[in-house]
């Protein structure tokens, strides 16, 4: 996925299985240590770190934050809001993308293909709250259409990318049917 205020980038170096599994270790966690990132990818630190480095510099690491529980913050409302225009023109998307991005409350923005033109994220604190966002959205720029979803529970939430190349964990082995009927 591109960022609509960025040209497309150079494409980065091959990725070898060290600097994804780096990637893989910052992704849990990101407060490591050099050296416990090295020790659990396999480097000493000096290599570590200049991988580390090296990956930030081309842009594959574009920062490190602490992930915060966004209900404990007062924020226990999360809205998908589609988005539909009748402008599609270069001026009007530059212009929308610099007032939905200059809204707190929008953590995604994303344009989309099929029969809707934009999906945002929203997070606020309540109904009341979302009203004002909404009135203040569609004050802002032309829409054609406004369809908010208000999600009613989160049941998966991850930040960290699948890592390609690298094998994915085994599931715990499950016992097959014959093992389970032989203990009843």
């Amino acid at each position: 996925m591109t960022d609509i205020h960025t040209p497309p980038a150079v494409a980065p170096r091959r990725l070898d299985t060290i600097d994804r599994k780096i990637l893989r270790v910052l992704q849990e966690d990101a407060s490591l240590s050099v050296a416990e990132i090295g020790e659990r990818v396999g480097l000493s630190s000096t290599p570590c770190w200049k991988r580390v480095q090296r990956l930030e510099t081309e842009g594959i690491i574009t920062g490190k934050v602490a992930l915060v529980d966004q209900n404990k913050i007062g924020l226990g409302l999360s809205v998908f809001v589609s988005v539909e225009s009748d402008d599609h023109s270069d001026t009007w998307l530059m212009r929308f993308a610099s007032i939905v991005s200059a809204m707190p409350e929008v953590i995604e923005f994303y344009r989309m293909a099929g029969d809707i033109d934009y999906v945002l994220r929203v997070v606020v604190a309540d109904m009341q709250s979302y009203d004002l966002f909404y009135k203040k959205l569609i004050g802002a720029i032309a829409l054609k259409n406004v369809t908010s979803r208000f999600a009613m529970e989160k049941i998966k939430s991850v930040t960290a990318l699948p890592v390609p190349g690298l094998e994915l964990a085994k599931p715990p082995h499950l016992p097959t049917r014959s093992a389970v009927e032989t203990r009843v």
